[in-house]
């Protein structure tokens, strides 16, 4: 009489193999972490390194973004309103060296509506837009008519024109400088996660140059 096995040692051992590749796989999933599992663990990387620049005035334009009241003042965005007096001495010595100064207005706002100190001279062009500035204005086109290479980035919010059309600049070829002091947002992290992307995002941190107002010379 002989004795046969109801299935041969190797089909036994492929159902095995598999059976534990199932386990791991549902295991691995169960455990698996995304970032909103893991939020509190996130710490802050260094902040970048800031660096000292010196600028050639005729092919410098200071970008200065959505300073209208309707997006920097105390209720909504009082880090924009403490930016103003710091970004004024900046525009006043852009001027005095030559430095061509471009306006930004957010969407339904208009000249009038400019905080006083940082109110354009007459000639001094303003274009409209959302975050990027770029988008259906011809900031493009007025910043190669003045034959512009670098833009110094200035405004408000960090996470909306500054981002956005600091990043464009620099996709489009440009130069660009950020000063730390110069920008505001609702929140403190709002910029810093905005400074810290412009620092390291592909081929718009290779373009961008993170500095203080104080640091920027003609």
């Amino acid at each position: 009489m002989k004795t046969t096995c109801s299935g041969s040692p190797r089909k036994g051992i492929s159902r095995l193999l598999a059976a534990l590749l199932f386990c791991l796989f549902m295991y691995g999933t169960a455990v698996a972490q995304d970032v909103i599992d893991e939020w509190d663990r996130v710490k802050a990387p260094p902040p970048p390194a800031l660096k000292q620049v010196k600028l050639n005035p005729a092919t410098t334009a200071l970008l200065l973004l959505d300073f209208n009241f309707q997006t920097c003042n105390m209720e909504r965005r009082p880090r924009c309103v403490e930016s103003v007096p710091r970004v004024s001495k900046l525009l006043d010595l852009a001027r005095a060296k030559g430095v061509a100064a471009v306006y930004s207005l957010s969407a339904g706002a208009s000249v009038t509506d400019i905080t006083r100190q940082l109110m354009p001279l007459k000639g001094e062009p303003v274009v409209t837009s959302g975050p990027d500035k770029f988008l259906g204005t011809k900031l493009e086109e007025i910043l190669k008519a003045k034959k512009i290479d670098t833009v110094i980035v200035t405004g408000t919010a960090a996470n909306g024109a500054v981002l956005y059309t600091a990043s464009g600049a620099a996709l489009r070829g440009y130069n660009v400088i950020v000063p730390v002091e110069g920008i505001s947002a609702e929140t403190l992290y709002a910029e810093q996660y905005v400074i810290w992307n412009l620092a390291n995002a592909p081929r718009v941190s290779t373009k961008t140059t993170i500095t203080r107002l104080g640091m920027i010379g003609f």
